[in-house]
């Protein structure tokens, strides 16, 4: 299916597809979160892909608030996202940011721990994320971001794992919205 020629739930259903094949796997696997699990996603072979990074950006940039001045993520995951959605938006005359978070302070130079053209101080800014399970690379993204002087009130996920990412997001004032739960890519799996 071409996502350029796809109705929005057709290319949420590809791109479930895509997930299911590409990013899910079955087995004994340890978490960034620290925690085990049976079920493993990895987006970035779906995120890296043309047909899946178009999916994923269209479907992001619908989610987008008008008020926002940009989007942003933590490296490495969050990294095609951000690049994606920008592209999409610049085609689609619509001026959003997008920056890069650190995972540290740059060792050099400024030591700047956001990378990107910056908006102004106060603006709104979109924090999108690959997989949630806890929340924790979300929140660090957006302790960063907020220490910096940016307003947010939102994360975008690919996937939400459903083990405490909404809950400990909600307790600063963040809504997670994401485009499948866990579940919904464990059942396509189970049915290709």
């Amino acid at each position: 299916m071409n996502p350029l020629n796809s109705s929005l739930e057709g290319m949420k259903e590809n791109l479930l597809t895509l997930l299911a094949q590409k990013a899910y796997r079955f087995g004994d696997f340890s978490l960034a979160s620290g925690k085990k699990s049976s079920h493993y996603v990895n987006c970035k072979p779906v995120s890296l892909s043309g047909p899946g990074l178009l999916s994923i950006s269209s479907l992001f940039l619908r989610q987008i608030n008008e008020s926002d001045s940009g989007v942003a993520g933590l490296t490495l995951g969050a990294d095609p996202l951000v690049s994606g959605v920008v592209m999409l938006a610049a085609q689609s005359d619509i001026d959003l940011s997008g920056l890069i978070v650190r995972k540290e302070a740059k060792g050099h130079g400024t030591g700047a721990w956001l990378e990107g053209p910056l908006p102004p101080k106060g603006s709104m800014i979109t924090v999108l994320e690959d997989v949630v399970t806890t929340g924790g690379s979300s929140l660090r993204a957006v302790e960063q971001l907020r220490n910096q002087g940016y307003l947010v009130n939102q994360v975008l996920a690919i996937v939400d794992r459903e083990e405490g990412g909404a809950d400990a997001m909600s307790k600063v004032d963040l809504d997670l919205n994401s485009l499948f739960c866990l579940k919904e890519i464990v059942e396509r799996a189970k049915r290709m």
